[in-house]
């Protein structure tokens, strides 16, 4: 990482929580480009997912079906 890189760092990391979480989430922020494919891709996804659950090819399951498969 290169000096000032951190010594950014540093500096963020002396920050108040909720400055440092805004910091944090404007830097994530600044990655997410638009993707018009992937886009395309995920949107024909959801198409498929919601056309299959209701021809009843899948089946919806609760929030707690899904934590408890995990926690065992």
């Amino acid at each position: 990482m290169p000096a000032n890189t951190q010594q950014i760092l540093k500096e963020a990391l002396t920050l108040p929580f909720r400055e440092r979480a805004t910091l944090v989430d404007d830097l994530l922020a600044s990655l997410d480009q638009p993707d018009e494919h992937l886009d395309t891709l995920w949107r024909k996804e959801v198409e498929d997912r919601v056309a299959a659950y209701q021809a009843g090819k899948i089946r919806a399951i609760t929030l707690k079906e899904v934590l408890a498969k995990y926690r065992k």
